[in-house]
């Protein structure tokens, strides 16, 4: 793993391939290269993948518990400058996408195009209210609990069944490392309304969903698909919330088709 040191704090990121710049951001479980192994693996032909910890995951230093999602997307716009990478391509996943929603409203200029994957306009922009405030109560709980007690409790709703076992047991090692105050940070931050951004997005967006997701359902997709104008949905089949892991070729394959396809006169 890499590091950099952005406005005080340590990212730790892993940087893999050649060609046009893309940055990938995880969900609020799990850490960058957990996450993203198979587009690491699966995209480094075609792409320069830099594969970010969040502050308050993997490697990366704590922020305040009241960092925000504007922290966050300050901290994110801060960590590319750093690592020279002008206007990348942005996927972001679950939290992530919001992460690149936010970063939208506050760095506009930043991405050059957006993967949303199993994403939300924070839970406060796609959820119920009710909805919204128990998983934010909930994840209060969760980061009291031993390593084993927090992935026993969110592995099982991040997947589909049938997906491979090593592959769920590869992501639950990585949820096992979570670090209680940064899951904080991250859960709050995920709490938020984001709705604002929606209809200003200017870049080419991807929206990618699981058909099977819990977390996500079809239902937030089509909500963001009718609210970002130059946005496609893509939804893959059998496929939970972590649906890059789970759907890992016809993931890599939507989001190459559809970054290569920018890139084009």
């Amino acid at each position: 793993m890499r590091e950099i040191e952005v406005g005080g704090l340590r990212i730790t990121y892993e940087r893999a391939g050649t060609g046009p710049p893309l940055v990938l951001l995880h969900g609020y479980v799990g850490d960058g290269p957990a996450t993203w192994r198979p587009q690491l693996d699966g995209l480094r032909d075609d792409f320069t993948l830099v594969a970010w910890d969040a502050p308050g995951a993997g490697g990366s230093s704590d922020p305040p518990e009241s960092f925000g999602m504007a922290g966050y997307a300050d901290a994110l716009a801060g960590f590319i400058a750093g690592l020279g990478l002008g206007t990348p391509h942005v996927a972001g996943i679950s939290f992530g996408g919001a992460l690149a929603l936010a970063l939208c409203r506050r760095h506009p200029s930043v991405p050059r195009t957006l993967v949303l994957a199993s994403a939300y306009a924070g839970w406060g922009g796609s959820l119920p209210a009710e909805v919204a405030d128990q998983r934010l109560r909930q994840a209060h709980v969760l980061a009291g609990l031993s390593p084993d007690e927090f992935a026993g409790a969110l592995l099982p709703t991040m997947f589909s069944e049938g997906t491979p076992k090593e592959s769920v047991e590869a992501f639950g090692a990585s949820m096992r490392g979570f670090h209680p105050a940064g899951f904080r940070a991250m859960a709050n931050a995920s709490a938020e309304n984001l709705r604002d951004v929606l209809p200003h997005i200017e870049v080419p967006t991807l929206l990618v969903y699981g058909a099977e997701d819990v977390r996500a359902p079809r239902s937030v997709a089509r909500d963001l698909e009718a609210s970002i104008p130059a946005s496609t949905l893509v939804v893959l089949p059998g496929a939970g919330h972590v649906c890059n892991i789970e759907a890992p070729k016809e993931f890599n394959m939507a989001v190459r088709s559809f970054l290569l396809g920018t890139l084009r006169p």
